[in-house]
């Protein structure tokens, strides 16, 4: 019965062959192209037709072999086919179609095929135990990755070093970093798969310090040299770390081994150094890239929206389109998020509408969040709510989507909107600090102060907390971190008077500060500027001008969005001091020199 199966399953491969014929009729190009791939399918299925001829079904190595090939082609069905054929599949079967679903981006068959295979006679090998780990990276499923982890226990490969850094891998992509170093920590024998591994994990959880500490103790193991990866995940905590030092020490390590010419490395320096402030740097390392692929093209694209480069961005794409570099959808979202930062609305509009048009790329929420970014910004609210009630999201998408209009309509005082908006982010439970700051401060903008502390009560109620503002900066290889309102920091005494000499400096220059970034109180003019004066990013100011010399720049890192008190502040005091100020804040980078801001004050 199984036999007559197969060979139904198999009563297409003369017409496949005929197709390939009839392809020769086709264009040079196109034979040259698709030939091979179909000849290879064919053979597959001729050693399948020979194995079904010699009465060879319950032959398991031979169908094991099989169903490899299958897989090698991505014809995943086709494997499934022959394995479910199998009177008594072995480990090999299990682990080679687990690993083909891995391979065709379907983990959760394979994890499932996991389940049934307990179930089964075989029992799993270091390599099922990988594979299914992979599948649980893959998915970010700490659940499932930890039952994993209790099985490597039982069957006793704890000790087996593909296993444990398929583990650590696994750890890591869930964000269970302290669990990834502990699976680090008891291996016996590491290899750099295991030492690329947790950098990487560091890195993707913004504890870059860690990664490159790691990374040093390394290079003292002797373990080996460290491969293109193992640098890319150092020159990637860099970039999470926001440490120009050290990326410049990433950097050098990277010529030192011969890898700066590594298309993947040079991508990652090109996005540490747009990440660190040092946009010369970042354009510098781009242009020594021969012939460009789509992933440096777009980390350039991406530093430059960061800048609110938009023009930069756009030739960008215009140049990756001439060389026949086709762009993807994380391409088009730095495009995007460029024109919204830099008033360049129309461009933008063109952008969202070729995107499927023109190269065949469906837009999604991420997409249509920069453009309500983008027309939210100009202050065309009417337009930007329209299309974000016409987007169907789900919570998470919809949470940085209303969240964007919210900030928007709050900034133009269009408390209707502001309301809707804070209400979707209250009913889905996404955001709600931001939900109840921002729709405060609408209603405190246009003077209606009591839904303002209406707001203030209802939160205070439902135990959300505002995110505390926080700042750092890096002196002397050592980071130094200023919390709004805290005067318990580095050279404190120091820090207050100098703040307090600029302050009288920039009221002679006509400086008002302002209430904009406060949030629920009505404050008396001197405690409001006592308050603004103590915002993180002033405190980090204050204390990098008597720490460092005249001609440095000064770098500084902030959590939240910079108000726009502080950002006045900063141009004026650029001047007063003669000093350059570079701010990373969450949505983009502020180059303040001789008065004014790169961002011509759009952000």
């Amino acid at each position: 019965m199984k036999t007559t199966s197969l060979v139904g399953n198999l009563l297409f491969a003369p017409r496949l062959w005929r197709q390939i014929q009839l392809s020769k009729f086709h264009s040079n190009a196109l034979h040259a192209r698709k030939l091979p791939e179909s000849n290879d399918l064919y053979s597959a299925f001729s050693t399948h037709a020979r194995l079904l001829k010699f009465g060879l079904p319950g032959d398991t190595a031979a169908v094991n072999r099989l169903i490899n090939r299958y897989v090698e082609l991505r014809e995943i069905e086709h494997a499934r086919r022959v394995f479910e054929e199998l009177p008594e599949p072995n480990v090999v079967s299990w682990t080679s179609l687990m690993a083909g679903y891995v391979a065709v981006g379907r983990p959760k068959t394979a994890l499932w095929l996991y389940g049934r295979m307990s179930w089964s006679e075989a029992s799993p090998n270091e390599f099922t135990l990988t594979t299914a780990a992979k599948a649980c990276s893959v998915l970010a499923n700490l659940g499932m990755g930890k039952g994993i982890h209790a099985h490597v226990e039982v069957f006793g490969l704890h000790g087996n070093v593909v296993v444990c850094s398929s583990l650590v891998d696994m750890y890591g992509k869930c964000n269970e970093v302290d669990e990834a170093r502990r699976v680090f920590d008891s291996m016996v024998d590491k290899n750099i798969v295991s030492w690329t591994s947790m950098m990487a994990a560091y890195a993707q959880s913004g504890r870059g310090k860690e990664a490159l500490h790691l990374f040093w103790k390394f290079n003292h193991s002797r373990v080996g040299f460290p491969n293109h990866f193992m640098l890319a995940s150092v020159v990637n905590a860099c970039s999470s770390s926001g440490s120009l030092v050290s990326g410049r020490m990433a950097h050098g390590a990277v010529i030192h081994y011969g890898h700066e010419t590594n298309e993947v490395i040079a991508s990652a320096l090109v996005d540490m150094y747009a990440k660190c402030g040092y946009f010369i740097y970042c354009e510098k390392v781009f242009r020594r890239i021969e012939n460009p692929s789509v992933v440096p093209y777009t980390s350039m694209i991406v530093g430059a929206a960061k800048y609110g480069l938009g023009m930069l961005s756009l030739g960008l794409l215009e140049q990756m389109v001439d060389r026949g570099v086709k762009p993807n959808d994380v391409t088009f979202l730095g495009i995007l998020h460029a024109c919204s930062h830099s008033g360049l609305v129309d461009d933008g509009l063109e952008i969202l509408e070729s995107m499927h048009k023109r190269h065949g790329i469906i837009p999604d929420a991420r997409h249509y969040t920069c453009v309500v970014d983008m027309l939210g910004r100009i202050g065309r609210l009417d337009k930007a709510y329209e299309l974000a009630k016409s987007i169907q999201v789900r919570p998470e998408e919809g949470a940085l989507l209303w969240g964007t209009l919210l900030s928007a309509s709050r900034l133009h005082g269009r408390v209707e909107i502001a309301t809707e908006a804070s209400n979707w982010l209250i009913k889905w439970n996404q955001q709600l600090s931001s939900a109840y700051i921002m729709l405060s401060n609408a209603h405190a903008m246009v003077g209606d102060w009591k839904n303002a502390h209406g707001l203030r009560f209802r939160m205070k109620h439902a135990g959300v907390h505002k995110a505390r503002g926080c700042s750092w900066i890096d002196i002397k290889n050592t980071t130094h971190v200023f919390y709004a309102g805290d005067l318990r920091c580095p050279r404190c005494d120091e820090v207050v008077s100098l703040l307090k000499e600029l302050d009288g400096k920039m009221k002679v220059k006509g400086y008002m500060g302002g209430i904009e970034g406060l949030v629920f109180v009505e404050v008396e003019e001197e405690g409001q500027e006592e308050i603004v004066s103590l915002h993180s990013e002033r405190l980090a100011l204050a204390f990098g001008l008597i720490s460092t010399p005249k001609w440095v720049t000064i770098r500084i890192m902030k959590n939240l969005r910079m108000c726009g008190a502080c950002h006045e502040a900063f141009k004026i005091i650029s001047e007063i001091v003669e000093r350059e100020f570079i701010v990373r804040d969450v949505n983009r980078f502020h180059h303040f020199k001789n008065g004014s801001c790169a961002c011509r004050d759009f952000w």
